[in-house]
């Protein structure tokens, strides 16, 4: 290797995995300086991402137990040690993005986590600034977390939204918080209402998407985009499909694709629809109860396959099965050591620091 051109070296480097590439920081301080290197880390991340390779499962249990899973095979567990430790704290993951995961406890306190390399962060508290009665009725918090490529920075939105008694008072508030400048500043206020105690975005397309209502009184969902580079807030029209007040929509991204899910009932029968949005929205799959062998209990669509023709689903909670897009089969996924239950999601893994970025 000694006699590679730096080039070549780095070529075969950027086809390593992440735990490959921190042992082999030890070979020698070129090595070390090259793998540390910024730049380095960027074109890692780029060719995971671009040839669908170095990505994992992460599974949470019980809610403070964490797994990670192989996307290539797809064959074992691994215990992951959190940056609570052994603490038995109640632990949500707000976001994922680029390798980096963003964690809530219990209390509030929001972490940003690398699982590849271990290392994390605790973000610097920001209070809510309300300036009115000091008696609130119970408030919705929304957050998500992502990557603006216009400022090389990764953000975190929190949105608070607080509702008097049959709407009489409403206070809101938006802010972003800043790795690059490890700080919070609030942002221009949002024109719709949150309808849930908690909501966590998903990323697609440089941008996090929630469900809102428009008015308080609206039984209709929409949806709606914070673009991370102008952070502006937009409504996305939905499939005219779900324009319905008894369709039940949920939201993933998949592939770097907004996935959304639809369930309703047609001709007594419930049918599930799966949307992707590219240029406009298309329908991926469609079935119905009586036909499918999926089930219906829980039914969460993860990833594409690395030849995009099957699409990887967690089915109630506990187990995985690939659907094949074409001749719509279900393949069973044996994974060794899974939890009786599980959250889950897909993570890229990466080098990708958590240090102030200057």
């Amino acid at each position: 290797m000694a006699t590679l051109p730096h080039e070549m070296t780095i070529e075969i480097l950027l086809r390593l995995s992440v735990k490959d590439l921190l042992r082999f920081k030890c070979v020698s301080k070129p090595w070390c300086s090259s793998i540390d290197d910024p730049d380095f880390i960027k074109l890692h991340l780029f060719h995971s991402v671009k040839t669908n390779t170095n990505h994992s499962l992460i599974l949470r249990h019980c809610e403070y137990h964490f797994f990670s899973v192989n996307y290539d095979s797809l064959k074992t567990t691994q215990r992951l040690n959190h940056p609570l430790g052994e603490q038995k704290t109640p632990i949500k993951i707000l976001g994922s993005c680029n390798g980096l995961l963003a964690l809530i406890d219990d209390n509030g306190r929001i972490f940003l986590w690398n699982p590849s390399t271990r290392k994390s962060q605790v973000l610097p508290s920001s209070e809510i600034e309300f300036s009115s009665p000091s008696i609130f009725f119970p408030r919705s918090t929304y957050c998500g977390f992502g990557y603006d490529p216009i400022s090389d920075d990764y953000k975190l939105v929190r949105m608070v939204q607080v509702h008097g008694k049959n709407n009489s008072y409403l206070h809101s508030e938006a802010k972003v918080y800043s790795l690059r400048s490890n700080s919070w500043r609030r942002i221009k206020d949002f024109c719709f209402y949150l309808s849930f105690y908690r909501e966590f975005g998903f990323l697609a397309d440089n941008a996090l998407y929630w469900m809102v209502l428009k008015t308080p009184q609206s039984g209709n969902k929409s949806l709606v985009g914070f673009d991370l580079g102008t952070e502006e807030f937009r409504f996305v029209e939905l499939p005219d499909s779900c324009l319905n007040k008894r369709v039940c929509m949920n939201m993933k991204a998949m592939g770097g694709y907004l996935c959304l899910i639809t369930t309703y009932t047609e001709f007594n029968d419930d049918v599930v629809d799966i949307w992707i949005m590219k240029e406009s929205w298309i329908k991926l799959i469609s079935w119905k109860k009586s036909e499918s062998i999926l089930g219906f209990p829980i039914v969460i669509p993860l990833a594409f396959s690395k030849s995009g023709d099957k699409v990887l689903f967690s089915i109630a909670l506990h187990k995985f099965v690939w659907y094949v897009l074409g001749s719509k089969r279900v393949e069973n996924v044996g994974i060794r050591g899974l939890p009786s239950s599980f959250d889950v999601g897909l993570y890229v893994e990466s080098l990708v620091p958590l240090m102030v970025m200057l």
